[in-house]
């Protein structure tokens, strides 16, 4: 099974489709063939590994990180994939928390006279794709905040100077994150401030880059930014032109589209991870909003040693107006230090 978790990851963007990994292995326990998802029209992880085995199926063990599907979408079900093929036994790591299958996968199985195992190692099995499983469950993206910031606290400093707070390391290190993730989402300022591409740009790379969104406010968005190539997404409260991407108007106060409905919409489309990288008035919103679900601090060996700009826009009135979280990874990346964290409870 861990075999078969190795696999899964072997394609990050399936989206909205799983992550899945497959083992088909002979009575013997020799492996006789290896499959995982590659997205959306491909097939899945279940139908790839049996294409490599062919009659050999029969009265073999299958090995799968996420209860077949029984559905029929862009490629037909697994279950009947899997009973066609004859196999003995089925070994599921976890059931999909999907709706349209949720248990009616095993169930077809075993009415077939398929031997169905199920829960091994199902804790590790789900963070394989965590956000796959937040969706289903609680028809929302996950969403990961970033930051970088000084030591003491500055994302940039008074005049907004922020290049570079972190070592090309970490810097790197930020992009390996963009990768994982469907979307990078950034305010309207950041786009006037910075034109930034919202890309992943690293040697060698060629997976998918995550798509841009834009949460636009009161100020009109800048006409000839380069991120106009990169066909964003602009979430809007009010109608607007863009010159080119797509339009989703989700109402909002102040001009500021609502998060919680941002983050619906989103889903909807079928972005189920979110990397929220700012600016401050954007994160405030959403960090109140309560959309946020974890998150990255990148803490550059700068001391600024004065008042600068912060992560999150207005005040921290008291501090009972803390959020708890809790730490989960602290690592040096260079000559910087990488806080990795989710909300408490």
């Amino acid at each position: 099974m861990r075999r078969a978790f190795e696999l899964a990851l072997q394609w990050p963007h399936t989206h909205p489709n799983p992550r899945v990994g497959s083992i088909v292995v002979d009575p013997n326990g020799v492996v006789l063939g290896e499959g995982w998802h590659r997205g959306p029209g491909t097939a899945h992880a279940e139908v790839d590994a049996l294409s490599h085995v062919g009659e050999s199926a029969s009265g073999a063990t299958v090995y799968v990180t996420l209860e077949p599907c029984l559905h029929h979408g862009r490629t037909p079900p697994c279950a009947d994939a899997l009973i066609a093929a004859g196999v003995a036994r089925v070994v599921v790591a976890t059931v999909d928390p999907d709706p349209n299958v949720s248990g009616r996968g095993i169930e077809k199985l075993r009415a077939a006279g398929i031997e169905v195992e199920v829960g091994l190692l199902e804790g590790e099995a789900r963070q394989i794709d965590p956000a796959y499983f937040h969706h289903r469950e609680k028809g929302m993206p996950l969403v990961t905040i970033k930051w970088a910031m000084t030591l003491d606290g500055s994302v940039a400093a008074a005049d907004g100077t922020s290049q570079w707070i972190t070592g090309e390391e970490a810097r790197a290190d930020a992009h390996r994150l963009r990768s994982t993730v469907d979307a990078v989402v950034v305010g309207a300022g950041t786009i006037r401030d910075d034109d930034p591409l919202l890309d992943v740009r690293l040697d060698g790379f060629d997976g998918t880059q995550p798509r841009p969104v834009i949460i636009a406010g009161r100020t009109p968005l800048p006409e000839h930014a380069r991120i106009w190539d990169r066909d964003p997404i602009v979430v809007s409260a009010s109608p607007r032109d863009i010159p080119s991407g797509e339009l989703v108007e989700v109402p909002g106060e102040e001009y500021l589209p609502d998060p919680l409905l941002t983050c619906r919409a989103l889903a909807d489309i079928g972005l189920l991870h979110l990397l929220l990288e700012g600016g401050p008035t954007v994160a405030r919103a959403w960090w109140t909003g309560g959309v946020v679900n974890n998150g990255l601090v990148y803490v550059g060996a700068l001391l600024g040693g004065g008042t600068g700009r912060s992560p999150f826009g207005g005040a921290f009135p008291t501090i009972t107006a803390a959020t708890e979280v809790e730490f989960h990874d602290t690592r040096n990346v260079g000559g910087d230090v990488v806080l990795s964290f989710e909300k408490k409870n």
